[in-house]
């Protein structure tokens, strides 16, 4: 498994279904993320068990993400059809409903395999979440076995963490959440910040 934290998020071009519905054949990453933050979500498959329960979550959390300039999109080997029929299909009946972020279509796998992400020998991604800061470096990266759901609310806050080290020049300790207060990265920084809230890890 490739580590792409602090590396180029890979570039790809793929057909995708938009937020807004609109069925496009050509999203282009980089274009449509340039001097943006983007969180690439890979999922399994459409029409499944755990991936419904991610991806419906991640729409009621896309407002926190706009809120943060961050573009979402989802991704997996599913075609931008199979996509658009998951879209429309109610909830109650096994779908998403009309989520609104980009879900692209990787139905050469090689997003997945550029992101190194696909499942040997099983043709699906497992669950990768990658967080891509304005320059297109990846920041965070974590990737779950296919049982394994995500926590969105995790992805929120890595964003509202990079965010903060971008914006105040200090570090984000263990469970460090917005509002509270960072850490210098050097000796009297640590011993500060510990001396304060060391019991509270």
């Amino acid at each position: 498994m490739s580590v792409l934290v602090g590396k180029p998020a890979p570039d790809f071009q793929a057909a995708a279904v938009l937020g807004d519905g609109k069925i496009v054949d050509n999203y282009w990453f980089s274009k449509e993320t340039k001097g943006k933050y983007a969180a690439i979500v890979f999922y399994p498959l459409d029409f499944t068990f755990v991936c419904p329960t991610e991806l419906i979550a991640l729409d009621h959390r896309i407002d926190e993400f706009k809120k943060r300039g961050v573009e979402v999109i989802a991704v997996s080997i599913d075609s931008q059809f199979t996509h658009n029929a998951w879209r429309n299909t109610p909830v109650e009946k096994g779908g998403i409903g009309p989520v609104r972020y980009t879900m692209v279509a990787d139905v050469s796998h090689a997003i997945a395999k550029a992101y190194d992400v696909e499942v040997e020998g099983a043709a699906v991604t497992y669950r990768g979440s990658f967080l891509i800061d304005r320059s297109g470096i990846v920041r965070h990266q974590v990737v779950n076995d296919l049982p394994l759901g995500r926590n969105m609310d995790e992805l929120v806050r890595m964003v509202d963490a990079l965010q903060f080290c971008e914006e105040h020049g200090e570090v984000c300790p263990a469970g460090w959440n917005k509002g509270k207060t960072g850490m210098n990265a050097n000796p009297e920084g640590v011993a500060d910040y510990l001396s304060k809230n060391a019991a509270n890890l």
